[in-house]
């Protein structure tokens, strides 16, 4: 049951706070800049008002998101470092002599109140607010790009997930006491999955039954991501299977297991729209749904920047009297010479053509017209592995029985993309397109300041939490470091 009237308890060691935790601490200027109580009216209706126990509140539980966005720990960790930290006690609204959750609370929350595929958008929204509140965003133009986020299974069997997370565990073990090792239960050597999870399970025990591991956080943190992973994942792990990760690549010759997270951020370094796919998606395919929600979140768009993914033909003229589109045309990207809608998408990243049924081209070249009387454009020629083409289910229409090769060309012919073409060569886009970098170094922080390399759990729902949650935080930092130079 959700008790609706939460009210602060009084404690005679609250000054505490204001000794220990400066004025210009972030998670002080976070409670300063955000209501979080937009975060009880959201959830409302995610919980009983009638009937059971007081529920933990959920703005808590949301701050306890925040912090693992912030600090990339898992849940134990966090818990357990919320027990003494007093920025932290403080940040979740505890007094000082309060205990704490049970780290099982997390996994719930995550699973049952956070079921909205509108959260990203509404976080997004707030903190869009807060930024036009306090005039910090000043520019009428929004960068885009995607950044990569690798499944915490990688495409393999969860058996050896679960092998790979215990060794790291008896690794920091041994580096502190190697005298354990006697104690650990005997490996598993076969591909049970059932057998793999009671052997976590028994050398979880262990260390919990060893009380001088508690003071080596490199064995606690290890062995919170075990637990964390049984915990959080153990459908999956039953399954062996991440149906919301899809195989995307960076470049022709390197691939990534996982999501994309596809953004739209001003110039400032204010993420304004966000949304999460399977890592297969093309870039391009977004941009009208990044531009829609950024003008819904209250931010003039004048100009889109972003490179070349972006410059397709249904772009172009959706951004025809509606903003300035500076992404650079390339040939590979538009789409003249074969049939609109025949769904081969191009994927940027590794510069190549993906068919309808997710293959990538296996080759290219470049052909150029032999005939000056013909007023033709060259064409990139795509080439596909007649083999895959051959048992391709949806090989109808688009194979021809008995062909040796499969190719698809592209070649630059509308009258809107010449006039792009025009557009692309004067000074105004090449110095709007200067300002591209600026995401670049948005997607680096995400991954190596807030865990975004990597899922930590499994589904497209559970990424779009893990999302909604950095995000949130990364706009929170940049506000308050905005608000500082002003």
């Amino acid at each position: 049951m959700l008790n609706g009237n939460e009210q602060a308890v009084l404690s005679d060691f609250e000054g505490l706070y204001d000794r220990i935790i400066p004025s210009k601490h972030m998670l002080r200027q976070f409670n300063e800049l955000v209501d979080f109580s937009f975060v009880y009216k959201e959830l409302h209706d995610k919980y009983c008002l009638d009937n059971g126990r007081n529920a933990e509140s959920p703005v808590r539980l949301f701050k306890y998101l925040i912090l693992k966005a912030m600090y990339e720990m898992s849940d134990g960790d966090l818990v357990e470092r919320s027990k003494f930290d007093m920025s932290f006690k403080y940040f979740l609204g505890y007094r000082p002599e309060d205990d704490v959750i049970s780290k099982s609370l997390l996994s719930k929350f995550r699973k049952l109140r956070l079921v909205d595929e509108e959260l990203m958008d509404k976080l997004l929204t707030k903190t869009v607010g807060i930024a036009l509140g306090l005039g910090i965003i000043k520019s009428k133009s929004i960068i885009v790009d995607s950044v990569h986020t690798v499944s915490r299974f990688h495409n393999r069997k969860a058996q050896e997930v679960l092998q790979e997370q215990a060794k790291k565990l008896r690794v920091a073990i041994y580096r502190v006491d190697e005298s354990i090792k006697g104690k650990f239960p005997a490996k598993v050597t076969n591909d049970n999955l059932d057998e793999h999870i009671a052997y976590c399970e028994k050398l979880l025990d262990v260390v919990a039954a060893e009380e001088k591991m508690a003071i080596f956080e490199s064995v606690t943190t290890a062995a919170g991501y075990l637990r964390e992973m049984l915990d959080d994942n153990l459908e999956h792990l039953r399954t062996s299977a991440d149906g919301g990760a899809k195989v995307g690549h960076k470049s022709a010759d390197t691939s990534f297991f996982g999501y994309k997270t596809h953004l739209a951020m001003t110039e400032e370094g204010i993420i304004t729209a966000a949304s999460v796919t399977s890592g297969e998606k093309m870039d391009g395919k977004e941009l009208a749904g990044l531009v829609e929600k950024s003008r819904a979140a209250g931010v003039e768009v004048d100009a889109v920047i972003g490179d070349g993914a972006y410059s397709e033909k249904e772009n172009i003229e959706y951004a025809k009297d509606n903003f300035e589109l500076v992404s650079r045309l390339s040939s590979t990207v538009t789409k003249g010479y074969h049939r609109e809608g025949d769904g081969f998408e191009y994927n940027k990243d590794a510069g190549m053509y993906v068919c309808p049924a997710g293959h990538m081209a296996a080759a290219k070249t470049k052909r150029h017209n032999r005939d000056p009387r013909r007023k033709e454009n060259p064409r990139s020629v795509y080439y596909f592995d007649i083999k895959k083409c051959k048992r391709c289910p949806k090989r109808e229409g688009c194979y021809k029985e008995g062909a040796k090769t499969k190719t698809y060309s592209v070649s630059i012919t509308s009258d809107i993309q010449k006039e792009h073409q025009k557009f692309q060569d004067t000074e105004r886009f090449k110095e709007m397109a200067s300002h591209r970098y600026k995401i670049e170094a948005k997607n680096g922080e995400l991954k190596n300041r807030h865990g975004y390399s990597t899922a930590y759990s499994t589904g497209l729902q559970a990424m779009r939490i893990q999302g909604a949650a950095a995000l949130f935080v990364a706009n929170l930092k940049r506000i308050v470091r905005l608000r500082a130079q002003y």
